[in-house]
């Protein structure tokens, strides 16, 4: 059980996030001279909902045994302390690449491996996803654009997992692949929670994954690979659980059902799968306005379609079963399983 002191440090260190966090964003937009995009009060007031709703359902999840007390309080403090004097230095070049909408500012790479929607720099940052910089910076920068909810929202792809583990008996029993891993911050939430599970994760970013082996070099049964999603190199029917967490909005249409068909083909007859990433318009319609508005600031060349393109009807026409599709805040979870 919770106590009163832990409810309230909870509290206490999302309002710090929130509020340091708010801080930045208005200093950056003076810096690049970006008027805050308008929303209406329905939206906001919607948004606010879903905030509350997101800490009560953490805190619930937490009470039910569904995800360890200690994920609530899993902030990397000294890391993120080591890593904001880097971001901030980085600041003005980001702001120069956004205004010259220089989205091909990014290092030498092998065009023969990465895919020409890959070879970007999203969200104007810095050497895209092929730097040490980038990926050491990445989590923070994810967490300030999410005033702190980042975390939060990643853990809502637990609670299906930890019912698939239960009906299973037994963690490790279970072989999970996380596609689009980046540094590897889900899969410390599931080592965290399922230490015995074995974990696979696979990215498209070399400097990533390096990164992501040295931040989990603590976990026994980890495996991960730098390789494309839309060729997933295991066999048929590996996985008893695979899941992916915000990556599908940065693929075009055809590479989303690419990888969403290798998902299908490496999961487990009677497997499970559990996906997350931005609201759409199919379950957020109130937020239209919101979300079409994020990638006029930051460079996402394939957000505008993802909007429209459910994922939910996505996973049901590669041939899984949708068990259900939920919004959380500004993200969405999508629950399903191949047919046993």
């Amino acid at each position: 059980m919770l106590s009163r002191i832990d409810r309230l440090a909870y509290h206490s260190q999302h309002l710090s996030f929130l509020i340091n966090a708010t801080v930045m964003e208005e200093a950056a937009r003076l810096l690049s001279r970006n008027k805050r995009p308008a929303i209406d009060y329905e939206a906001w007031k919607l948004l606010q909902h879903r905030r509350t709703e997101l800490h009560r359902r953490d805190l619930a999840n937490v009470e039910a045994g569904v995800y360890p007390r200690e994920l609530l309080f899993d902030i990397p403090v000294r890391r993120y302390l080591r890593e904001l004097p880097r971001l901030l230095r980085d600041a003005p070049r980001v702001v120069q690449r956004m205004r010259k909408n220089d989205y091909k500012d990014i290092p030498d790479v092998d065009k023969d491996r990465f895919p020409p929607y890959y070879r970007r720099t999203f969200h104007w940052q810095t050497d895209g996803y092929f730097s040490e910089f980038s990926a050491e910076v990445y989590e923070l920068g994810v967490e300030l654009l999410f005033r702190g909810t980042a975390d939060v929202m990643r853990r809502q792809i637990i609670p299906p997992v930890t019912a698939h583990v239960r009906a299973a008996g037994s963690a490790g029993r279970i072989k999970l692949l996380d596609v689009g891993c980046g540094t590897g911050r889900t899969l410390h939430q599931f080592a965290r929670t399922f230490p015995t599970m074995r974990l696979h994760g696979v990215d498209l970013s070399p400097a990533y994954i390096r990164l992501a082996r040295k931040r989990l070099s603590d976990v026994s049964e980890l495996t991960l690979a730098v390789e494309n999603g839309e060729a997933l190199p295991w066999a048929d029917s590996t996985f008893d659980v695979v899941t992916s967490v915000y990556m599908f909005h940065e693929l075009p249409r055809n590479a989303r059902r690419n990888v969403v068909r290798e998902m299908f083909r490496v999961c487990k007859p009677g497997g499970l799968v559990v996906l997350e990433d931005s609201a759409q318009i199919a379950d957020s319609p109130q937020l239209g306005e919101v979300l079409h508005g994020f990638p006029q600031e930051f460079h996402e060349p394939f957000y505008n379609d993802y909007l429209d393109d459910d994922l939910a009807a996505l996973l049901a026409e590669i041939g899984f079963v949708v068990d259900s599709s939920e919004p959380h805040l500004v993200a969405k979870v999508v629950i399903a399983h191949r047919p046993a």
